[in-house]
């Protein structure tokens, strides 16, 4: 059986595969799914791939699958991941880290100053697959950023190294990487001036230095094989589809629980009536992953994340039922029992996302203010990756959640809009955005059963 396009998604632990038709006429049609287990511990991922496609092809009941593209996403080995090392941690350091973790980094370092000997030390040992360097207002401070690129490429660990501070240094930064035979990317800064944020520039050249270094990961080397175009991280695919659906239905949230990470990715410029007690700038989009919070990987680290209340409602041998499990659950049985993890993983993540209110003491007496991330203006909450898309009584359980926070939290109302993602396109619809937006958002449009938004159906 021909196919007009199938995308695929490379987890950490599962590999989906979705197929489609009349993508290029924008009416598409999701054709089917097939997955399997990822195959990065056989040293080639494109074997859980092929999988897959057994598996969907099993599934539309035909003996094989081809298609005349194929695009994918992937979070496996270890995903895109990240240091980053700034100036001023409130300041260029955040900016930058914004900026990494929006394109869908996982971030295994961030510094702020100049690097000290174990710094690199550090630096070395957790061997990233991209480092950022930023530092300086335009105009503004510039030694920090040339010292710490100084000291990074002269460690000659191979890997892109991307300047996002102040273009001053340009000219210099070009001639040291030129010295020390470093792979330079250069982007606008990711702090441009005080108290603005500039993460979309940068973003897209991660995403573009992740596409054309993927394959020197573990397991990578044969994706090129069968990948015929573009190839994004899985957490900045999700976060461009939340970004496109941002234009037609305003203010939202994307919670997507894996097996190694949970991630939230909100768009959104917070309430009007808080706007003027924030005292730090915020991205519009805005994504942070929780690398101890997985379903399978992280399973360990979840079960010491549980409240009193989640670990009383658990049966003794829960933790030996368990291990049992594997990596996509065969029954409802094994689906009940990852259910206890799925809500700690929702609960732990959105109470890392989301802001707070506060009082400090000022001069002028106390003060209110917020920190962190307003989510009181998101109307709508899209549950997402495959646990909660999978499991049932989801909407009830993130409902409850948004009942129960402390109080200076700022939650989203509880009486939002919650929408699953019942096909499981999040990743691969953000993927097909970058070539075919009007089919991503109608597939989306569809898996959400929200038919058409505000008027529209498609977006330019």
């Amino acid at each position: 059986m021909r196919v007009e396009l199938i995308v695929a998604e490379i987890g950490s632990t599962t590999t989906v595969v979705n197929a489609f038709s009349a993508v290029k006429e924008n009416n598409p049609r999701f054709l089917g799914q097939g997955m399997a287990p990822t195959s990065i511990a056989e040293g080639d991922v494109t074997l859980g791939l092929r999988r897959a496609e057994e598996d969907l092809a099993k599934n539309l009941g035909t003996s094989s699958i081809e298609a005349d593209e194929v695009l994918c996403s992937s979070s496996a080995a270890g995903g895109l991941s990240m240091s980053v090392h700034g100036l001023v941690p409130d300041m260029t350091v955040r900016a930058a880290r914004e900026a990494a973790l929006g394109s869908g980094a996982v971030l295994r370092m961030v510094t702020s100053g100049k690097l000290g000997p174990r710094d690199l030390q550090k630096l070395t040992s957790i061997a990233p697959r991209v480092v950022m360097v930023a530092g300086g207002t335009e105009g503004g401070e510039r030694e920090t950023a040339l010292f710490n690129f100084e000291q990074i490429a002269q460690l000659k660990m191979n890997v892109p190294i991307l300047y996002a501070g102040n273009s001053d240094n340009h000219e210099d930064i070009r001639a040291l990487a030129d010295e020390h035979e470093a792979l330079l990317y250069l982007a606008d800064n990711v702090y441009p001036s005080v108290d603005q944020l500039n993460s979309k520039a940068a973003r897209h050249v991660i995403q573009a230095i992740f596409e054309e270094h993927i394959i020197h990961a573990p397991g990578m080397a044969h994706i090129r094989e069968v990948v015929t175009g573009t190839i994004m991280p899985t957490p900045g695919a999700v976060m461009a589809m939340t970004e496109k659906l941002y234009e037609v239905m305003g203010d939202l949230l994307t919670i997507d629980v894996g097996g190694a990470t949970t991630d939230i990715h909100s768009v959104t410029r917070g309430s009007e009536a808080l706007y003027e007690f924030s005292v730090d700038p915020e991205p519009l989009a805005k994504r942070t992953v929780e690398g101890d919070l997985g379903v399978f990987i992280n399973r360990a680290h979840v079960l010491e994340a549980m409240n009193a209340k989640e670990c009383a409602s658990l049966p003794d041998d829960y933790r030996e039922l368990l291990d049992k499990v594997p990596e996509i659950p065969r029954n409802e049985e094994e689906m009940a029992l990852i259910m206890p993890l799925v809500r700690s993983c929702c609960r732990e993540a959105l109470d890392r996302h989301a802001g707070r209110m506060s009082e400090i003491f000022t001069a002028r007496g106390r003060r209110r203010v917020v920190r962190g991330r307003d989510l009181t203006a998101v109307k709508t909450l899209i549950a997402t990756g495959g646990a909660l898309t999978r499991f049932s009584n989801v909407e009830p359980m993130i409902r409850e959640l948004l009942r129960a926070p402390e109080p200076e939290r700022l939650y989203p109302p509880p009486d939002l809009r919650v929408m699953m993602d019942k096909d499981y396109l999040m990743a691969s619809s953000g993927v097909m955005a970058a070539t075919y937006p009007e089919a991503a958002v109608r597939l989306m449009r569809n898996s959400l059963d929200i038919g058409t938004i505000g008027g529209n159906d498609v977006v330019s």
